[in-house]
């Protein structure tokens, strides 16, 4: 999962093993039912609310009812349950009594009885308002939908998801087109009829619809086909210019060049741009739930903002499911996960999704290391870690993405994804450093993510088989060199893959394009560097940088700035202000609300604005440009210039309830 902002098939041993932990626990080792039909309407998706009817086999006598509450991606127990309503069972034509279990809120008991074979459930799911959140937050408007399975079933207790077979049918509105990687049997009377598939797959296999619809194919005429299927609120948005159709058509090429392989029957990415729904990235094995802001695809500075987006989520179809840490590849939905490796499955992500950007063209090398500069920043100021360590923020992960943007340095974040790609990057150089320039993390990629290409299947993996894998591109104690950045407790990101690759972070009053970028998109004020603050647009105080000057004068996280200098707020005055310091001799006087209270605070600081940036170093191999280095005979002729306006707005194109391609 990517979340936007500064900030399954056959099983392995290891799977195998989980799977009769998980039936001596106390789950009945019997036969799976037989298929579970589940029809979902979802032509009321504007009016924010589904409807669904299961039919599933059963025996009579006592039966437990899951409703999905581990998320695959979201790595928390946020199944939306409470946005169930309207919840009834029947067998017989008579309607039964049911009871939710008292520890697990997420288990339905209730009794089967003598000659029923099937049980009928109604469930409404109420679509979420507010545009935030995960899966879970809001996915529909008056013109779009997505559909996440798992909000809308429940399954039988006692059966690992593999096992547990589901024929699922869709309605959505007459005019609607959609996408999905799942299987279609049929489509007749305005009812989609998917494939039987298993629920593993079926969850994993979303399916996106809307009115303003349109295909582009990535790989026309190859196996696997690719495609990008966009759903946004207005026609317009979905004129991506061609230039950006072509680096995402590298970008494809250079995932089969750096993994060699891909584990998947064709592949989906499905793009929502809408301003109405929670803006993430959720990875699946065949697809990918991709939303952002409605004019992503057409504003220059939001498509640079979210370029790596698409390739951090397809980066996921190797690295988080084919290839899965053992503790997250639980049997179904409602046995807990464990997330100590997230600093793998999104660390290493988020790493290979920067690199695949730069080498498909989605980013420039100087975008590319200013965003990489940012982070590092970020990182550096985070003082958080001068308490908590990186694999703290992987163990407790189900906690910190529910977590409050207020103190977030001082609490620290899911910092595995960011101070992951730095680690990422550490293993990168170094690899690069011992074997002479011979090894690099591309032949760890192709090692650890090669295997059988075609249908989706799952292999786990521990600490002990990356660090195996490791001393396989190139012998090294690389069991050290990551415990010590894992569990490292002090003042200062591991920079080490930055100075290694001929580069070293330095600040200065030079803006920071990628960092404006976000502020700009994003409406705020990063004064991480000079005075420790972390503004909203309105004055409100995000954050506050503990120990730095801000802090130590008494300022805190949800007070608001009034005026500047005796000037009503605006962030240009802020920025102006803070920049200006540097020759202004005078305090920079601050009048700030606390509630109902006003104050002034002063703050002494004449240093000037700090923007980070990544300065080479005179002798050093320069590794950081080596990793951006296509390994495409196409990308290799890429030439950086500055991109055209998009293209004039023009009407979708569309032809039947399956999209037509592009």
């Amino acid at each position: 999962m990517r979340v936007l902002g500064r900030c399954k098939g056959a099983m392995s041993v290891c799977g195998a093993a989980a799977a009769v932990l998980f039936f001596a626990a106390g789950a009945l080792a019997q036969e799976p039912p037989g298929a579970i039909r589940l029809a979902v309407d979802a032509t009321s998706a504007p009016q924010k609310i589904l409807h669904a009817v299961e039919e599933i086999p059963v025996r009579p006598g006592p039966l437990t009812l899951f409703y999905p509450e581990w998320i695959p991606g979201e790595h928390a127990p946020d199944g939306p349950n409470t946005d169930t309503a309207g919840l009834e069972f029947y067998a017989n034509g008579t309607r039964l009594a049911w009871r939710r279990d008292l520890v697990d809120m997420f288990a339905y008991h209730l009794d089967i009885p003598a000659g029923a074979d099937t049980l009928k459930v109604t469930l409404d799911f109420m679509l979420s308002a507010p545009a935030s959140g995960f899966s879970a937050g809001a996915s529909a408007t008056a013109q779009l939908d997505v559909l996440s399975w798992n909000q809308v079933l429940l399954y039988p207790k006692g059966f690992p998801a593999r096992e547990l077979m589901f024929e699922a049918s869709l309605r959505i509105p007459a005019d609607w087109k959609y996408g999905t990687a799942l299987p279609v049997e049929s489509e007749t009377g305005g009812e989609i009829v998917f494939k039987p598939a298993p629920l593993n797959t079926l969850v994993d296999s979303p399916v996106l619809a809307g009115r303003y619809f349109r295909v582009i194919q990535l790989t026309p005429g190859q196996t696997p086909s690719h495609e990008i299927d966009m759903a946004s609120d207005s026609a317009e948005a979905l004129e991506m210019p061609e230039e950006t159709q072509a680096e995402y058509k590298r970008l494809v090429a250079e995932t089969g060049a750096l993994f060699g392989v891909r584990h998947y029957r064709d592949y989906h990415f499905l793009l929502t741009l809408s301003d109405n729904v929670a803006h993430f990235g959720l990875e699946h094995h065949e697809s990918s739930d991709d939303r952002v802001d409605e004019k992503t695809m057409v504003d220059e500075s939001l498509r640079i903002e979210n370029a790596d987006l698409l390739p951090h989520e397809f980066t996921h179809s190797w690295n988080g499911k084919f290839r899965r840490p053992a503790d997250l590849a639980t049997p179904d939905y409602n046995t807990p996960m464990k997330t100590d490796l997230l600093w793998v499955y999104e660390g290493l992500t988020q790493y290979l999704s920067q690199v695949l950007a730069a080498r498909s063209g989605l980013w420039t090398p100087e975008q590319m290391r200013e965003r990489l500069a940012t982070v590092a920043a970020t990182l550096d100021y985070t003082t958080g870690r001068e308490w908590r360590s990186l694999q703290d923020t992987a163990d407790a992960a189900q906690l910190l993405y529910f977590a409050a943007p207020e103190w977030a340095s001082w609490r620290r974040s899911t910092d595995f994804y960011d101070e992951g790609t730095l680690v990422w990057l550490d293993v990168d150089t170094t690899l690069r450093k011992i074997s002479g320039g011979k090894k690099s993390l591309n032949d760890f990629c192709r090692l650890f993510y090669g295997g059988p290409a075609g249908e989706p299947t799952l292999q786990t993996f521990t600490f002990e088989d990356i660090v195996a894998a490791l001393n396989q591109v190139a012998p090294y104690d690389w069991a050290k060199f990551l415990r010590e950045r894992l569990d490292y407790v002090g003042p200062h990101a591991p920079l080490g893959g930055i100075e290694n690759g001929g580069y070293k972070l330095v600040y200065n009053d030079t803006p920071n394009e990628m960092l404006l970028i976000s502020e700009s998109n994003d409406r705020y004020l990063d004064l991480t560097e000079s005075i420790g603050l972390v503004l909203e647009e309105d004055g409100t105080i995000r954050d506050v940088i503990h120990g730095m000057l801000a802090y130590n004068s008494g300022i805190g996280p949800g007070m608001r700035i009034q005026a500047v200098d005796g000037r009503g707020w605006s962030m240009e005055t802020m920025r102006r202000t803070v920049a200006d310091s540097a020759k202004n001799p005078k305090p920079i006087k601050l009048l700030i609300a606390n509630g109902d209270f006003m104050e002034t605070y002063t703050l002494d600081y004449h240093d000037g604005i700090r923007y980070p940036h990544l300065e080479r170093q005179n002798g050093a191999t320069d590794y950081l440009d080596e990793i951006i280095q296509s390994l495409t005979p196409a990308g290799n002729q890429m030439v950086y210039a500055p991109r055209r306006s998009a293209t004039a707005p023009a009407e979708a194109k569309t032809s039947s309830r399956r999209a037509t391609d592009f």
